[in-house]
């Protein structure tokens, strides 16, 4: 049985100068707030880390400051997906390289994968790669569309992918997420990846999680969890009816810009966002900013 992940792992933001290249020297303060945060590890250069907008020369920077700056005081999951398996496999390699703790990836999605022995084709040509380091599949069907049966895939892959670890499943079927905890005698580790539903996911056995508001909310999850595990059920529905105010937030001023601002605002500055991502205008971000405040958002996540 792989041991199981129990606690927060934050998808850390790339931090990139006003022109657009990456500001390497902002991730050192990045990753000892995470550890103040008490955080359990960084999953880096994923979708919250814009890594597909990253070169694969850029994403082995990034991943070399922040293994550098977690000196193991934090967990390392390193995000390999590409749209080229080869360029996957150079990622993969370097990853292993240098020592971290997993590695995760999503399968190319221009040429769609119709079949799941296919994905585990692709599965199998990256996981390779890197066959002394856990791999973990990255499922987030609504930004790659790949489309697959998670618990058929857990039977198949414990036989062919040797260091097959688990699945990052940011996916609402919360369904399928609890038939995965306990597939295969329990024996992969699951890390739950919706924030708005971090309550739901408790609830059927979720125990890891990774996602992009635990880089400033991690306090909140804190008090959900522990409000859940004393039995507290009211208590924990309030944060969490809060959260998913503050989600809907981030969602209709642009998610990955408005929590660059949110960091910004806690001292820690991770510049703007690539294209095709656009930055929110002054007039939004200024109305985002002011229905923040008007939930006493700062004060609550400090």
């Amino acid at each position: 049985m792989q041991s199981r992940t129990n606690g927060l792992v934050a998808a850390p933001f790339t931090p990139f100068l006003p022109n657009g290249n990456l500001n390497l020297d902002q991730i050192p303060r990045l990753v000892d707030h995470y550890v103040t945060n008490e955080l359990e590890g960084l999953f880096v250069c994923g979708s919250t880390g814009e890594g597909p907008s990253l070169t694969s020369a850029e994403r082995m920077q990034v991943a070399e400051h922040f293994h550098d700056s977690a000196k193991g005081s934090l967990r390392l999951w390193i995000h390999i997906g590409h749209s080229s398996l080869a360029e996957a496999k150079i990622l993969a390699q370097h990853a292993q390289s240098l020592g971290v703790d997993a590695i995760s990836a999503t399968l190319p999605t221009y040429y769609k994968i119709e079949s799941e022995s296919v994905l585990i084709d692709c599965l199998q040509e990256i996981s390779s790669a890197a066959e002394s380091t856990p791999f973990y599949y990255y499922h987030i069907p609504s930004l790659t569309g790949v489309v697959v049966d998670v618990v058929s895939l857990l039977e198949s892959v414990q036989e062919s992918i040797p260091n097959f670890a688990g699945i990052k499943f940011s996916s609402p079927a919360l369904h399928d997420f609890q038939a995965c905890v306990v597939a295969v005698d329990k024996k992969f580790d699951m890390l739950y990846g919706a924030d708005e539903m971090f309550l739901p996911a408790l609830s059927v056995g979720a125990q890891g999680f990774i996602g992009s508001t635990y880089n400033f909310m991690a306090p909140i999850y804190f008090q959900i969890r522990s409000a859940f595990e004393s039995g507290d059920l009211v208590h924990a529905r309030n944060l969490q009816n809060w959260v998913i105010e503050v989600v809907r937030l981030l969602l209709k001023y642009g998610l990955l810009p408005t929590q660059k601002s949110i960091m910004h605002r806690l001292g820690l500055d991770c510049g703007p966002v690539r294209l095709p991502l656009k930055s929110p205008s002054k007039q939004d971000l200024n109305n985002f900013h002011h229905a923040l405040d008007s939930l006493d958002f700062f004060d609550r996540i400090t």
